[in-house]
């Protein structure tokens, strides 16, 4: 294969690892339900999905789903709540860092939020070291539909082979190779280093 001129990195389980149990936990201290009801709430909702996909505000997202699940305490709270569920995945920060100690664009390609990504912002500084970034809520659209990969496409300038995709979820990444990307699935931080390296490019 040749040598990508790109390398796009997913953002949660591949550099940031999540857990919206964290969040339920604390929501749970401020409503009527179980640890797991609200983590449902959070996790699998419609509600998740219009927010991600950039077709709520901040404060619809709030109105709606903290009526749903009756919590008590203030939007701020909330927000704090909701948006701290990160922790980082070291391995995996460093792999990045070496990655652009070798000359390789990177780019950020997630579904996400804007809590979670002004959480992120503040909170992890490596995030701040990419070349750009393709967040779901701010094209309407979330991966693996065919919209965003284009995004992807036209902001990076690349195509095909030239691009190389790390993602978690298998349904992401096959999206990605159905395109000609290069693509590698990440099942742990080793088998990706492996993998990287296998490509040489390290």
């Amino acid at each position: 294969m040749p040598k990508p001129s790109v390398i796009v990195f997913d953002l949660g389980k591949v550099l940031l690892d999540f857990d919206y149990s964290i969040a339920a936990r604390r929501i749970a201290e401020r409503c009527h339900l179980t640890v797991e009801e609200v983590r449902r709430h959070l996790d699998h909702s419609p509600l998740l999905y219009r927010f991600e996909t950039g077709l709520m505000t901040t404060e619809d997202f709030f109105t709606e789903i903290s009526a749903k699940m009756k919590f008590s305490g203030t939007q701020s709270e909330f927000c704090e709540f909701f948006a701290d569920i990160f922790v980082a995945i070291e391995p995996m920060i460093e792999l990045h860092a070496q990655l652009r100690a070798k000359g390789f664009p990177t780019w950020i390609f997630s579904n996400t939020n804007t809590l979670a990504i002004g959480h992120i912002r503040r909170r992890f500084p490596f995030f701040k070291n990419f070349d750009g970034y393709v967040l779901s809520y701010e094209h309407g659209a979330m991966k693996p539909d065919a919209k965003l990969y284009e995004v992807v496409e036209r902001k990076t300038g690349k195509r095909g082979a030239e691009i190389l995709y790390l993602d978690d979820r298998l349904e992401n990444i096959e999206a990605g190779a159905a395109r000609g990307w290069q693509v590698i699935l990440q099942e742990s931080p080793e088998r990706t280093r492996a993998a990287i390296e296998k490509l040489r490019l390290l």
